[in-house]
């Protein structure tokens, strides 16, 4: 029960774009299958090189997403922004206007958004667009600072208020590391991206003198836009208290837990002789080491903590996953 509505316009009378269309095409097609190809979002997209978008046709599509139940919608949007100086509203601009001034006004946007708890869990709206951190603030105050989101809804955006939204390399440069996210730049160890840590993702690839993108939640759970392979397998992950009986527990190695026996002296064989197990469950630590979950004891490397008998630990973002696998969690 996942939804998406994903819109691409270039195709403007005036100030033609060149890389919505690109930008829409490409959110569609990752949303719509997890990593491992298994069905994500069911995706309706609406690109300007197949059809008009007018200003009644944002309104209904939009309007559409946000009806009925669901765990999940999100709205995407690539196009030109604008907000209104005479009556400081802010807007999303189709190709034709018709019913509305310049489009559809982000503030009804937000108002279907606001509308859906309980029925729809969570809300999510990506704008790619000018000016689009306008979305969730209350424009009859006239105090930027002030936003009013409803429960469940999470708004990610291009760029600040007084922004523009640049282009590059055929995509929006925001769309273009919102995808490098989405295909699991993002993901947390389980592999799972979330609004969140897609927009710590493109905060920390824009630099100060870029546009800067907005993130605005009303959220009590993170949803998960996606998932892609976990970085460590969950079953290695949920081995993890089997393994540390405490989070403070130092696992005590020695030569037998090395599969590479190569520098070995024939002394320290005879000692330490090879047991597979043993090398099958050093091979699950040297995972979870190199994904920062576990650290070697007095030692540089993995390997010389097992060939010089010392130990490794839990870091604290291991602590953290082995008492998720502790409660059952993962």
């Amino acid at each position: 029960m996942k939804k998406a509505l994903v819109i691409g316009v270039d195709d403007y009378p005036k100030n033609p774009l060149s890389g919505c269309v690109n930008d829409a095409k490409a959110i569609g097609d990752i949303l719509a299958r997890n990593g491992d190809g298994s069905p994500n979002f069911s995706v309706l997209s609406l690109t300007s090189d197949k059809i008009t978008i007018t200003s009644e046709l944002l309104e209904s599509s939009i309007g559409e997403l946000f009806k009925g139940s669901a765990d999940t919608v999100l709205l995407y949007f690539a196009g030109h922004g604008i907000i209104n100086p005479a009556t400081n509203a802010g807007f999303l601009v189709s190709q034709k206007r018709g019913k509305g001034a310049w489009g559809i006004s982000l503030a009804d946007i937000l108002g279907m958004a606001n509308g859906t708890s309980p029925k729809i869990k969570s809300s999510v709206v990506i704008l790619d667009s000018c000016h689009s951190g306008y979305a969730g603030e209350v424009s009859s105050l006239g105090n930027q600072a002030i936003a009013a989101i409803g429960e469940g809804v999470t708004i990610l955006t291009a760029c600040h208020r007084e922004q523009t939204a640049a282009e590059r390399d055929g995509h929006g440069l925001f769309t273009g590391i919102l995808l490098d996210g989405l295909n699991g730049s993002s993901a947390d160890i389980c592999g799972r991206i979330t609004p969140a840590s897609v927009y710590s993702h493109v905060d920390q690839t824009l630099g100060p003198w870029e546009q800067r993108p907005i993130y605005k939640a009303n959220v009590q759970t993170f949803v998960t836009l996606r998932e892609v392979s976990p970085r460590v397998p969950k079953e290695v992950l949920r081995r993890l208290p089997q393994y540390f009986p405490d989070p403070a527990y130092t696992f005590p190695l020695d030569p037998s837990y090395e599969p590479d026996r190569s520098a070995m002296s024939e002394a320290m064989k005879a000692k330490f002789p090879a047991d597979e197990s043993r090398q099958r469950l050093f091979m699950e630590l040297q995972q979870c080491n190199r994904h920062g979950l576990v650290v070697p004891v007095d030692a540089a490397h993995m390997y010389y903590a097992a060939f010089e008998s010392k130990a490794c630990k839990l870091t604290a973002l291991g602590a953290h996953y082995r008492r998720l696998a502790e409660l059952n969690r993962i």
